[in-house]
């Protein structure tokens, strides 16, 4: 990279604004999930306000990215990908790709017999692949069971739902771009 400290730290805003209007926030939706308010975040973006961490900890963690990824720290020249499952809901992400793009994620899904089944629909296309236990899929009219070695893709406008099809916790690989995982990974607001 090479450039100074006051580079790095300039190019911090305009990331930080696509990174948000990538996942489709609002400021508001935005001030919402982290706590720092709309003028502080435009601020922020704009280049007015500088970056500190009591501002980035919470963006990075509503973002589901490292801090790194969002002050745009060099790459080391790892190319592992460091594995910071993030859970909602009772499921668990584990992230395998970097941000942007297509998103690749291990999901863990424990059985969950309380839970009724709740058909959503979002933006974009899923395809997944179950590696352990036997998935459940809703998909529309289908209701679907697959086994480790199988693999779906599916038009996530078709309302749908996953989960175990018995007691036992499923293992899925699951790839999906940004709007899926802005679905997906989002805290649910009740």
């Amino acid at each position: 990279m090479g450039g100074t400290s006051k580079d790095v730290l300039e190019a911090v805003g305009p990331r930080l604004r696509e990174l948000r209007r990538r996942r489709g926030f609002t400021l508001a939706e935005l001030s919402a999930r982290t706590g720092i308010n709309e003028s502080t975040l435009s601020r922020l973006e704009g280049g007015q306000r500088k970056p500190t961490l009591e501002l980035l900890l919470p963006l990075a963690e509503v973002y589901a990215v490292p801090l790194d990824h969002l002050v745009g720290a060099p790459r080391t020249g790892d190319p592992r990908i460091h594995l910071r499952p993030v859970t909602r809901d009772g499921l668990t992400y584990v992230p395998l790709s970097q941000p942007g793009g297509v998103q690749a994620h291990k999901l863990l899904i424990p059985p969950r017999p309380e839970v009724e089944p709740e058909l959503a629909t979002h933006e974009g296309f899923e395809w997944l692949y179950v590696l352990a236990g036997r998935l459940r899929l809703l998909l529309g009219d289908q209701r679907l069971v697959l086994k480790p070695g199988e693999a779906a893709e599916f038009d996530t406008h078709v309302p749908h739902w996953l989960g175990p099809d018995d007691n036992r916790a499923v293992e899925l690989l699951v790839l999906f771009g940004h709007q899926g995982e802005r679905a997906h990974l989002r805290a649910r607001t009740t």
